[in-house]
Formats: C-alpha cells, structure tokens, sequence
C-alpha cells in the first residue's frame, strides 16, 4: 500500500478534454449550453516541453470556460508530437486529465515523483509551469498541477 502523500490536492481546478477539432467542438458546447465563452481559441507554442524527458517542438490551439469554480480546457494538437496527440491516437477524444492549482510545483514534482515516477509532460512557460503525471492505471486520466505563482 502506498503512503499517503504529505501534500493535500487543493479541489479540482480544471477539466482537460482532447479533441480533433477545437472549432467544432466550441461550436457544439455553445449550442448544446448556451455559453459563447468558448469562442476564444488561442494558439500556443509549447516549443522546449519536455515529454518523457526529452524536448519537443508542437504547438497546440485551446479554449477555456468556467463552469463555477472548475474550467473546462478544450486542447486540439496541431502540430509535433505531445501528450494529446498520444492520447488521440490511443484513446480518441475525451477527457484527458484532471488540474490542480498548486503554490510550489518543487515540491509537489518530489513529492508525486516517488509515487508515479518523472512527470511525463512539463514546461516552464515563464508566466507558469505545468507538469504531467501519468495517474491512468485507474481510471484512465492524467494528473496535471499547474503553479501560476510567477505571474502574480
């Protein structure tokens, strides 16, 4: 049995769904639950990731919206290799993983290292850093922290 972690998992803070076509699937939530918010989809460079340590030239689109106090996140892969063209050819769209927002990624990498080994996708985006562990063994979702705390 693994030991408890010393570090507690603030709530869930997002929701992350992979799909083939971020336009379509914006357009499809915006008619099924009446929310234009998720109109706005954003390019980003995710060039110098590392995806199981090594790094990676890709690029993705996302699209976020709120709902209460979880935001949802539509990613489509656009172009390299990444975790969610992974998962797309695995496992075909759906949800990807669960977000936490954390305060020190240092110590919740460490910590979450000993129970689930290396984050398998991570980046320091300047503004925030996020890093990937590999939690599918049951129920098939990816965990994901995300530390904002250099933007404030």
């Amino acid at each position: 049995m693994q030991q408890q972690s010393e570090l507690k998992l603030p709530p869930v803070y997002q929701l992350g769904y992979v799909v083939k076509d971020i336009e379509k699937a914006c357009s499809y939530y915006e008619s099924v639950f009446g929310t234009d918010s998720f109109c706005e989809v954003m390019d980003v460079d995710m060039s110098g990731a590392m995806l199981r340590g090594k790094p990676i030239e890709t690029t993705i689109k996302v699209a976020f919206v709120n709902s209460g106090d979880v935001q949802i996140e539509l990613i489509q892969p656009v172009e390299g290799e990444n975790l969610y063209t992974e998962f797309l050819e695995t496992r075909g769209e759906g949800i990807h993983h669960l977000g936490y927002m954390i305060e020190d990624i240092a110590a919740f990498k460490a910590e979450y290292t000993k129970k689930l080994g290396e984050p398998i996708f991570y980046h320091d985006m300047g503004v925030m850093e996020f890093a990937y562990f590999d939690a599918s063994e049951v129920g098939g979702l990816m965990i994901e922290f995300l530390d904002f705390t250099k933007s404030l």
